[in-house]
């Protein structure tokens, strides 16, 4: 779309990127439908994985590195994807707010110059959560991870001739750049310390007994991986992008601010979550945040006058209390709230820009 769609009428760019999404979201509900129905009950629950290729390193054991205990460890990454519970919750939430969001921008940006590169942006950032969602491993959620951030500084700059936007995008890119390198250095952590990033790998030895509860190395790795987490989701100190981000179309503000990216934070700890119940000092951690940035952001929030600011501090202050809840312990009140914020934010997001 980006190369060709400045040749293509709008109506065109309109059902080829909507389409693309309605399409999706109808496989999705078909997929966690057939898991639901079919997978989860012939086989215990179990999450279910498939691996296509390994697309970082070797799986032929020539390219190797030193774990914690001096064994050797296979380099690699594949591009797999996995579905259980919790990614099928963001996987249909996703794709309808989503499929709404495109469906509501192709009569709001109807008027606008940059059709094209708009939803071309937009189905980039889908791509790129979709990725996030249903990688098997973190190498795989950070190359999503990093998309959906790529994507945000160009639809909240989409209004690049404003100084504000292009402030906004550059504010948010930086900002999310910190909470990312937290995030590389907590995956050498587990790598390193575990052998494998792989989910299932990583959930099975932090279940397996072999390490002790504040486990140090635990500890820094989930402490790391929250700084990220902090970044993506707008938590204290790292918030102070979200509110101008407001600076995109609204259908941006919706689709960043509803429930997709800024729930990316919340996504990765809840996934992580058999390594957070060794780190209790990483799980206070992340509710005493939670908490100061819940009752921070809606403080300022009060006083604001921009109903779009209002809205972004509020969304802040929603994000404080699904960490809350995931840092005593409460992973599916955590998970619960997301659904709840997204119905909020998707009722008040459609107020038009003025």
């Amino acid at each position: 779309m980006f190369f060709f769609g400045r040749r293509l009428q709008k109506a065109t760019v309109s059902a080829v990127c909507v389409g693309t999404i309605v399409l999706a979201f109808l496989m999705a509900c078909g997929a966690v439908l057939q898991y639901v129905n079919n997978w989860a009950p012939a086989n215990n629950h179990k999450p279910y994985e498939t691996i296509l290729y390994t697309w970082l390193g070797t799986d032929t054991g020539h390219l190797t590195f030193h774990t914690f205990d001096g064994s050797s460890a296979p380099l690699l990454a594949e591009a797999g994807f996995l579905l259980d519970p919790l990614s099928s919750i963001w996987l249909l939430f996703v794709t309808g707010v989503g499929m709404l969001i495109h469906i509501y921008s192709t009569g709001y940006m109807a008027h606008e110059g940059g059709y094209y590169r708009f939803f071309g942006y937009l189905n980039l950032f889908m791509f790129s959560m979709l990725t996030l969602i249903l990688a098997n491993n973190y190498v795989l959620m950070f190359v999503g991870w990093e998309g959906v951030g790529l994507c945000s500084y160009l639809l909240i700059g989409f209004y690049f001739h404003r100084k504000s936007a292009s402030d906004a995008a550059n504010k948010a890119f930086i900002v999310n750049r910190i909470g990312d390198a937290g995030f590389i250095l907590g995956m050498f952590f587990i790598a390193w310390y575990m052998g494998s990033l792989r989910y299932i790998d990583v959930t099975a030895a932090a279940r397996s007994g072999h390490f002790a509860i504040g486990d140090p190395i635990i500890t820094a790795a989930t402490l790391l991986l929250f700084v990220g987490a902090c970044g993506k989701s707008a938590q204290l100190p790292l918030y102070i992008w979200l509110p101008d981000a407001m600076e995109g179309p609204t259908p941006v503000s919706a689709l960043i601010h509803a429930a997709t990216m800024v729930t990316a934070g919340v996504y990765m700890v809840a996934r992580s979550n058999a390594l957070f119940v060794l780190a209790p000092a990483s799980m206070k951690t992340v509710a005493i945040v939670g908490a100061l940035t819940a009752i921070f952001a809606a403080s300022i929030g009060l006083v604001q006058n921009d109903i779009k600011r209002v809205l972004a501090y509020s969304t802040v202050s929603q994000l404080g209390y699904m960490f809350l809840a995931l840092g005593v312990g409460a992973f599916a009140a955590g998970v619960f709230h997301v659904l709840l914020m997204l119905f909020l934010r998707l009722c008040c997001s459609s107020e038009r820009d003025r």
